[in-house]
């Protein structure tokens, strides 16, 4: 019998003691240039889990589970690196198209919509204002632009 998966992450991320942790240690920058014209010979550029490329302009974060927000202003070429499991954000901050290429570290990823899963799933209302020091009206509303469950 044979059992096989994907390994599971003891923490959310281990930085260098001697390395000051923001955005940029989540940031590869080395693909830039890569995707400003296009080639006229073959080139092979390697794409795995530490580079992939962006196009466009991306206000990307993540929230650390000590409450920690790490943010990076990604440019073409730019590769982030989201920890598993925890709640990120992508933007575009222009008008400007912008097209991202996301990988997930698992052979059957799945994603939750943060605002979706709190106010669309019939979470008591009581219980929301609670959570979010708020009255039932204020959850009534916002709920309100969501649908109902």
């Amino acid at each position: 019998m044979v059992f096989a998966s994907d390994p599971d992450i003891l923490s959310d991320f281990v930085a260098p003691t001697n390395t000051s942790v923001d955005g940029k240690f989540f940031t590869y920058t080395g693909m830039r240039g890569v995707l400003a014209k296009f080639p006229q010979n073959f080139t092979l550029t390697k794409a795995t889990m530490n580079e992939f490329p962006v196009h466009g302009s991306l206000d990307v974060g993540f929230v650390y589970t000590k409450n920690v927000l790490y943010t990076q202003k990604l440019r073409v070429g730019d590769v982030f690196i989201f920890p598993k499991r925890l709640v990120h954000y992508q933007s575009n901050p222009t008008k400007e198209p912008a097209v991202a290429i996301s990988s997930f570290g698992s052979a059957n990823a799945g994603t939750v919509s943060v605002p979706l899963a709190v106010f669309s799933t019939g979470i008591d209302d009581g219980i929301l204002a609670k959570a979010f020091k708020t009255d039932v009206y204020t959850i009534q509303k916002i709920k309100s632009g969501f649908g109902k469950p």
